[in-house]
């Protein structure tokens, strides 16, 4: 039987989570907090805590005959907390057939709005990019080191029940900030896990894949269709040199890029649900009316 570890059961990782354990799979997941475990417990998750500042015996147990591993946990100032406490579970798990770490997009910096794949350079500008480049680093290290297969996977914006333009538009807090030129990458999170599912069907060690959908947009029309869909007004357009936004709402919007999916597309075959923002979106909206 397959059994799956997910360090940080998040968002994303839920929703992959739900769709193996409907294919039969164990799934044992982590969190760091005590309420989102009793939670997640509640939902019916086999769960256990892993605060990132010592080891998780429960998943020090389940790596020992876990077959797949999904890393979701951000990584700090000390690095990525999971090999920090677990290198060792890993490396010695002896039925372990593969690895993914979600990273992020933002680790290809800013690009002017040019395209990217996954042989682009990558030109962190935040902190929190420079982390993750960190950690990917460490996670392709472990793998060469260990023969382990571990992929990289660099997500987009992610949107999806519960999250996404349009329940910023219906609580009144969709904003249409405008810079020429802007774009920005998002993905539906039922994408994300066909694209982690058809990873572990054609796993290849030290493999890095972009998770993005089809059409990098202006954040200013995704806000109005989420408008139109809800039958609104959309709020009004405002200059991005006089949008009221926060330092890191602010650094967003200093990174521009186009990020290509060729390669889920090529090499793992996947075929988007939600190939734009239009399609995700329009299949949220029934879920307001």
């Amino acid at each position: 039987m397959s059994k799956l570890v997910c360090f940080g059961l998040g968002y994303s990782a839920q929703v992959f989570a739900r769709r193996m354990i409907a294919h039969g799979w164990q799934v044992l997941g982590t969190t760091r907090s005590e309420d989102a475990l009793q939670k997640l417990r509640d939902e019916g998750f086999h769960m256990a805590l892993f605060s990132g500042e010592e080891p998780c015996a429960d998943a020090s147990n389940a790596l020992k005959t876990a077959t797949h591993v999904l890393i979701s946990v951000a990584p700090g100032a000390g690095g990525d907390a999971v090999l920090t406490h677990h290198e060792d579970d890993l490396a010695d798990a002896p039925l372990l057939e593969w690895i993914g770490y979600l990273s992020t997009v933002g680790v290809y910096g800013d690009h002017a709005g040019e395209w990217v794949d996954e042989d682009a350079v990558l030109k962190p500008k935040s902190q929190r990019s420079l982390l993750r480049v960190a950690a990917e680093n460490a996670w392709i290290e472990f793998g060469s080191k260990t023969g382990k297969a571990v992929q990289l996977f660099r997500l987009a914006g992610i949107y999806g029940p519960g999250r996404g333009p349009l329940e910023n538009v219906r609580a009144g807090k969709g904003r249409r900030i405008v810079k020429k030129a802007q774009v920005f990458n998002r993905i539906h999170v039922e994408d994300i896990a066909s694209v982690l599912e058809a990873s572990i069907n054609h796993p290849r060690a030290g493999a890095i894949y972009n998770v993005s959908d089809d059409e990098p947009a202006p954040p200013q029309d995704v806000v109005a269709y989420a408008a139109k869909l809800l039958g609104m007004v959309p709020p009004p357009e405002v200059a991005f040199e006089k949008a009221d936004l926060t330092p890191m709402g602010r650094s967003f919007y200093g990174e521009n890029k186009r990020v290509s999916n060729a390669r889920i597309r090529q090499e793992l075959e996947v075929d988007l649900a939600f190939p734009t923002y239009r399609e995700g979106m329009t299949s949220l909206a029934g879920a307001f009316k």
